[in-house]
């Protein structure tokens, strides 16, 4: 059994707006005060906060008399906004993240809700403190009953809730198919067999209309109004230039899932590749990252293999015929010719069928 999230628009009554703006604001009290009792802690008395503790000062909070709206929403995602923030802590005490910052108010905000805390009864679903259902779009049906949800408003004032289901996933039929596939500007993915899908260029199509609606936010008076009427509404294009994007990046990795094997692809360290100033927006647009995250974990579901292989390997210099390696090759070439076999070489397409080589190679030898 694997886990999943579904994710659907929901459309919640005054009422439940309102308890879901209490619920927000003691989140992000309880995760701000905590975050500022560690961080006072670990610097003054050079002493580590674990989770118990946290709990018990959260206790100790809720008691406070004058802090005693704390009681007013469900204890459940104030406990769990702690236990986040406890995996935050571990992530940066291993490496893998920065120190955890403050939540703001105007950034996106959420609530995670654990079984005790909502119900889900003949396709409604219910939050605790609300005796009404929550107006749920359901784009799909869920496979069984939540074990978590998490309800989260967006910069743009949209709400969303998050259903964590168990479900047990189904290999596709196993295909004779194997493609290597390349990922650049031009087209985000150029594959082996001469497939270029590419670049709608999301951030670029909306940029004019993003910077006028910048131009307008600058000269409202902050705190205003008019300022907050303009802030939602560049939040609005943001979100929409993200969610074409992540659009097209399921249906593109749905596709390569659907029609092959054995997908074989490059390791790129997209943070530091991001550092070149002058290819670093048109990089986070192409979403290489999450591209590559969604190829591996829909593999897994289905029962479709990827290979990755080394960062370093000169998949674009090489000559896929003879296997001659020029010294430089700048990224205006977009075509080149061999000077050992005479083959004329498209660079992208070369790429892609060097790193279908070298992932059936490592595929059946090991790295």
């Amino acid at each position: 059994m694997r886990e999943r999230a579904y994710k659907y628009r929901i459309y919640p009554t005054p009422v439940q707006v309102e308890l879901l703006e209490r619920t927000f604001g003691c989140v992000r009290f309880v995760y701000n005060s905590i975050l500022r009792w560690r961080t006072d802690a670990y610097y003054n008395e050079q002493t580590k906060v674990n989770y118990n503790a946290a709990s018990s000062r959260l206790t100790e909070l809720k008691k406070d008399t004058e802090l005693s709206w704390l009681n007013d929403v469900s204890c459940v995602p104030l406990q769990q906004s702690l236990r986040h923030q406890q995996t935050a802590f571990k992530n940066f005490f291993e490496g893998r993240a920065k120190y955890p910052q403050f939540k703001k108010k105007r950034s996106k905000q959420s609530a995670e809700f654990t079984k005790s805390a909502f119900k889900y009864v003949d396709g409604k679903l219910y939050m605790a403190k609300s005796k009404q259902p929550l107006d749920v779009r359901w784009s799909r049906e869920l496979p069984n009953t939540p074990t978590t949800i998490t309800i989260s408003k967006d910069s743009a004032g949209r709400y969303f809730v998050s259903c964590l289901c168990r479900f047990e996933p189904k290999s596709l039929p196993i295909s004779k198919n194997t493609v290597g596939i390349d990922l650049g500007l031009k087209d985000l993915v150029i594959t082996s067999n001469g497939f270029k899908s590419g670049n709608p260029r999301f951030t670029k199509r909306y940029a004019n209309k993003l910077a006028k609606a910048q131009r307008k936010l600058s000269k409202k008076k902050k705190g205003s109004s008019n300022f907050h009427k303009a802030r939602k509404k560049v939040a609005r294009i943001q979100a929409k230039i993200a969610d074409c994007r992540r659009d097209f990046t399921h249906k593109l990795t749905s596709q390569l899932i659907n029609e092959n094997q054995v997908i074989c692809c490059e390791s790129l360290s997209v943070k530091n590749m991001v550092k070149n100033r002058k290819l670093s927006k048109a990089i986070s647009d192409a979403n290489w990252g999450e591209f590559v995250r969604q190829l591996i974990y829909k593999a897994e579901w289905y029962g479709r293999t990827i290979v990755q292989i080394d960062k370093w390997y000169p998949s674009s210099k090489r000559c896929n015929c003879c296997g001659h390696v020029v010294d430089s090759l700048p990224l205006h070439v977009r075509s080149w010719q061999c000077p050992e076999c005479l083959t004329q070489l498209d660079r992208d397409i070369n790429a892609s069928l060097n790193i279908k080589a070298v992932g059936l190679t490592v595929l059946a030898c090991g790295a």
